[in-house]
């Protein structure tokens, strides 16, 4: 029997979510191309990467939750595009959503909130690397103005093939 769909809340990131953001990251390490992490992570191994998010500022984590359950639906991120100091208004986006809680919008309430967050912070460009074929990932880019600006071709290497970068931008002045 289908479960009932419930609302889905958004809201930043804390400590408390560290196991499930790091089992819902790691399902895409050991599943997907879609990170190029090759290496599954502990909470512990994870704990800097949620840190470097902290609750303002241009680097956020939003997490999805259903209203009714702590369970995490997914996750979106902004953090620094390149460590170098004339970079510092750009980030790059990211946005992973939990295996079974495809098709609900997730993805699209999950980048609605991060961008409404940095809307008041001094952010320039954001930028987002998808994988191909990843038609669900561009779909949501384009949703929200990205363009395509290039592709990075056969730049790493997982399960044993090249894989490229497909990469996006989006102008968060206008």
């Amino acid at each position: 029997m289908p479960s009932e769909r419930t609302e889905v809340q958004v809201r930043p990131g804390v400590a408390a979510d560290l196991d499930a953001l790091t089992g819902l990251y790691n399902h895409y390490v050991r599943e997907t191309p879609v990170t190029f992490d090759t290496v599954a992570f502990t909470p512990e191994e994870r704990r800097p990467w949620l840190l470097s998010h902290p609750e303002d500022g241009r680097h956020r984590l939003m997490v999805a939750t259903d209203t009714d359950s702590p369970a995490i639906l997914g996750y979106a991120t902004s953090s620094a595009f390149r460590v170098k100091p004339a970079y510092e208004t750009s980030v790059e986006v990211t946005a992973y959503v939990a295996p079974d809680a495809g098709g609900r919008g997730v993805g699209t309430l999950l980048y609605t909130s991060l961008f409404a967050a940095l809307a008041a912070e001094d952010v320039h460009r954001a930028y987002a690397g998808i994988v191909p074929p990843n038609e669900a990932s561009v779909r949501l880019h384009e949703r929200f103005g990205f363009h395509h600006v290039g592709t990075y071709r056969e730049v790493g290497r997982k399960f044993g093939r090249y894989w490229d970068v497909a990469w996006y931008e989006k102008d968060l002045t206008a």
